[in-house]
């Protein structure tokens, strides 16, 4: 069975960080495994805090997981602090670690700053280099880039200078601009769009980190990048069309919506049927 690592904070709401991803992972057929960066009070209607571990104890965690099941893919999600980003870089640089999706975790859906302004420097010069692919949304592109996104051709323009700046590949997602939920993949000095039609759901709670987990999952099975990004993406649009309603804010979504309803001994995704609830006010 292919592994996956997250090295990821915790959300105890279950609907982002290392629970989703785990979640994610599980349903995208790997064996996941998490080391965790910080624990954070958090659920529908925000962060309420964060307590960072120790950079000791994430280099023991990862120390751990390599020295006795390799990753066969790693998922890197919100690292605090320029110590704990430059603590994974080692680790992997040592490790000789592969296919490692980048999601580089600015704030929380509701706003809540999950990265110090420093630590998103040393990210760039110490873990962009070692990632495969990094997945900013359209205001982490902004921040990366000091460019500003208004449409398609932005997006383009700004994924080409990550590109040409630090040669890794570059999935800009699209979610929160206007119209379609189009994502703009950029490998190898080419653009190609990932097609998505935006879903009428409001509970988007943990869309990045499923997507970025979903990518993984698909490398550590072998496939290609460009395969690996659009499995992920179907796999997103079905969790947020299943139309999970938790919560009083921005809700989760439901991870394991191919479990539900199935045939005997057969994964069939095209027979559920999903009711929603209207939300309690």
């Amino acid at each position: 069975m292919k592994t996956v690592l997250t090295i990821a904070g915790s959300d105890p709401s279950g609907g982002a960080g290392i629970q989703a991803d785990i979640k994610t992972m599980t349903a995208n057929g790997v064996y996941a495994m998490s080391a965790v960066t910080a624990l954070t009070a958090q659920n529908t209607t925000g962060i309420y805090g964060i307590m960072e571990v120790t950079p000791e104890f994430l280099r023991s965690q990862l120390d751990c997981i390599f020295l006795d099941i390799v990753p066969d893919a790693v998922k890197i999600g919100m690292l605090f602090s320029e110590d704990m980003v430059r603590i994974v870089a080692q680790r992997l640089r040592k490790y000789k670690a592969k296919h490692i999706v980048l999601d580089p975790v600015m704030a929380s859906t509701s706003g809540f700053g999950l990265m110090k302004k420093e630590a998103l420097f040393v990210m760039q010069e110490e873990l962009f280099p070692l990632a495969e692919l990094i997945t900013p949304n359209i205001p982490e592109a902004e921040a990366l880039t000091g460019l500003q996104i208004r449409g398609t051709q932005d997006m383009e323009r700004a994924a080409s200078v990550l590109y040409e700046r630090w040669h890794v590949a570059v999935l800009c997602k699209g979610g929160h601009g206007s119209g379609d939920a189009d994502d703009l993949l950029f490998l190898e000095g080419k653009a190609e769009w990932v097609r998505g039609k935006r879903i009428d759901n409001s509970n988007t709670h943990g869309t990045g980190c499923t997507l970025s987990s979903a990518v993984a999952a698909n490398l550590a099975k072998q496939c290609e990048l460009k395969e690996a990004v659009t499995k992920a993406k179907n796999y997103l649009s079905h969790v947020l069309s299943a139309g999970l309603n938790l919560g009083k804010g921005t809700g989760p979504m439901n991870h394991a919506y191919i479990f539900h309803n199935l045939t005997p001994g057969r994964l069939d995704a095209g027979n559920l049927t999903h009711n929603r609830k209207e939300k309690e006010k």
